[in-house]
């Protein structure tokens, strides 16, 4: 018996209507699309990705962005940590309009990442972001993680949710125990997860400086891979943003930069031995610095992070505590 072929259906890109990316945030976090963002825990994963919920709910540019959207509805679900004593402390912290920010409540049935819940309560809310925190909490037990047959069609399903309703869908992974590999080979699970994934972004500390993080991209789908952002854990769960950072993936993924974060606590040990007696001119206080051999980058840092304000006196600066 012959089969029977089935004729091939054809498609020219003149009939595609070429699209432009729109985003949460350049180049990190793109709208319609997943979003990675993971590192080994206890980095500050979670207060990162709370400080960027809480920036979206009040209508917020978010670091190193002149773009501010309008204050939106955020969808959080996190399974590691407390929402009354850990999630909502957070947000209140953050300044967070929590009337914007809402979660699903499946204690009676666990989410899974194909739930048709997940996309009901984005058209629901008309939420911009929706957070998943971790990831493996929303696997189910049908399916193995590192399996590329059974975590290929869970993620194309999300990548779709994503896609029909422009929804920034962000996953909180953490990273498996392998060392001397790509940042993308570090995450738990099979390579289709992060495959489907447009962003990946990877969180980790500073060496000597341990309330001092590194936010690094790995992978970018849509645009130019943008530069590392540092910020410091400050008290009760707050993000004080610190600004570009020179570090790579790899210096994070290998225990920090150690000879430049010397210099970095140097250099703030330097500004306040220096200060604590009164002002001095920024050309002083550079030639000092220059002196130890820090860096200007360095300096301007360490000024951010001690709350160094610039004063002008009679057409001279100075600097204050």
């Amino acid at each position: 018996m012959w089969l029977l072929m089935r004729k091939a259906q054809l498609r020219y890109f003149s009939s595609i209507e070429a699209q432009t990316v729109e985003w949460l945030w350049y180049p990190y976090i793109p709208f319609g699309r997943i979003t990675i963002i993971q590192g080994d825990p206890g980095e500050g994963k979670t207060t990162l990705v709370l400080n960027i919920a809480a920036r979206l709910s009040r209508g917020e540019a978010m670091p190193e962005s002149q773009i501010a959207h309008k204050p939106c509805s955020v969808i959080y679900q996190s399974t590691e940590d407390g929402l009354a004593d850990t999630i909502k402390p957070r947000l209140v912290h953050s300044e967070a309009d929590c009337d914007r920010i809402a979660f699903i409540d499946d204690q009676s049935h666990p989410l899974k990442l194909d739930d048709e819940r997940l996309e009901q309560a984005i058209n629901q809310t008309s939420a911009r972001m929706m957070v998943l925190d971790p990831l493996q909490a929303f696997i189910g037990a049908n399916a193995d993680m590192h399996r590329a047959n059974e975590m290929r069609p869970l993620m194309q399903k999300l990548a779709g949710i994503a896609e029909r309703t422009q929804c920034a869908i962000v996953i909180i992974g953490h990273m498996n125990k392998a060392s001397g590999t790509k940042g993308l080979y570090r995450s738990l699970g099979s390579i289709d997860i992060t495959a489907a994934a447009r962003s990946v972004l990877l969180v980790g500390r500073l060496a000597e400086s341990p309330n001092i993080r590194a936010m690094t991209q790995i992978k970018n789908n849509l645009a130019q891979e943008g530069r590392a952002v540092a910020f410091e854990l400050a008290d009760e769960g707050r993000v004080r943003w610190i600004g570009y950072y020179d570090v790579t993936a790899d210096d994070l993924l290998s225990g920090g930069v150690c000879a430049e974060d010397s210099k970095l606590e140097q250099a703030r040990r330097l500004l306040k031995d220096t200060l604590v007696d009164g002002d001095c001119s920024c050309t002083e206080m550079y030639a000092l610095c220059r002196q130890q051999g820090i860096s200007a980058r360095t300096v301007e840092t360490a000024k951010r992070l001690e709350g160094v304000r610039s004063i002008r006196t009679a057409g001279i600066w100075y600097w204050r505590v």
